[in-house]
């Protein structure tokens, strides 16, 4: 069986397209098509449901996954054993992060480390949505919500804090803010609730009740820019609020206190590269441990 064919062919399965599938891989459309029918051909069976949204799994195409994942687990155990003893940190990890985390910390630390390891490639990826290690979404991935399956490395990175905050310029526009009453016909800037991927982001339903004016924003960055620029009240991260000084925090008496997770799969975990950037995450947050939770 060729190896080449059947990484093309655990590529598409993951990307559950033929087309990102090649983007990801750096080949001509055409190429993994022919590579994906050559495979099919010397194994004498269907691997793949070719449908026009992409493509889905044969019975025998989840047979191949599941062989296919197990040798590349092999290979990657071998590469970590074979090169960690080396000096150099090289290679690349991917971290997919929560978008609040990944923009107002994860991005400026990080740089840091990549700064400091010319052959390390650091891709982070701050984006509203979950990441799947066992697809090869990521390579450490940061959750809302604890992983209760999979086979998963797993530690609490540290719990957080949002409150009440609206600009400055707002309040002096608008009126003062003092009593939840007071929230009455303003402007609720919140998340898009088709867009909620976790549960851990269903503080918006408190203030909801009190304010039927609603701005929904698909991303923190853009809710942030929302309150920040003077336009309505939001529920935000305190850690990021502190950014700002012309936010100004309201109600105290409401306050929601969540948790980050930290999570890498044993098959790449053992990789040198890996575990500095696993390493270095932890460590950067436990420092600033302080700034996440407001008392």
């Amino acid at each position: 069986m060729d190896w080449e064919r059947v990484r093309i062919f655990l590529e598409v399965a993951r990307a559950g397209q033929m087309l990102k599938a090649s983007k990801n891989l750096r080949l001509n459309h055409a190429t993994v098509a022919r590579q994906i029918t050559a495979l099919e051909k010397s194994l004498k069976a269907k691997l793949l449901e070719r449908h026009t949204s992409g493509c889905s799994l044969t019975a025998a195409g989840e047979a191949l996954v599941q062989a296919a994942e197990r040798a590349e687990s092999e290979f990657l155990k071998v590469g970590a054993s074979i090169g960690g003893s080396a000096d150099a940190v090289t290679g690349t990890v991917r971290v997919g992060a929560p978008d609040g985390l990944g923009n107002y910390f994860l991005a400026e630390h990080l740089g840091a480390l990549a700064a400091r390891h010319p052959g390390l490639i650091i891709q982070l990826v701050p984006l509203p949505r979950t990441f799947s290690l066992s697809r090869r979404e990521a390579d450490i991935a940061i959750t809302l919500d604890r992983p209760k399956q999979g086979r998963l490395i797993l530690s609490k990175l540290t719990d957080y804090t949002l409150s009440v905050y609206g600009s400055e310029s707002y309040l002096e526009r608008e009126g003062p803010i003092k009593a939840h009453s007071d929230l009455a016909g303003r402007l609720f800037v919140t998340h898009i609730e088709d867009f909620a991927y976790s549960r851990a982001l269903d503080y918006a339903s408190v203030l909801g009740r009190l304010m039927s004016r609603r701005y929904e924003c698909g991303s923190v960055i853009a809710q942030m820019e929302a309150v920040r620029t003077g336009h309505g009240i939001g529920i935000l991260h305190d850690y990021a609020a502190r950014r700002y000084p012309e936010l100004r925090r309201l109600l105290p008496d409401v306050r929601f206190v969540r948790s980050y997770w930290l999570t890498s799969h044993p098959d790449t975990h053992g990789t040198r590269r890996v575990q500095e950037v696993h390493r270095f995450i932890a460590s950067s947050v436990k420092a600033a441990r302080s700034s996440f939770e407001l008392d």
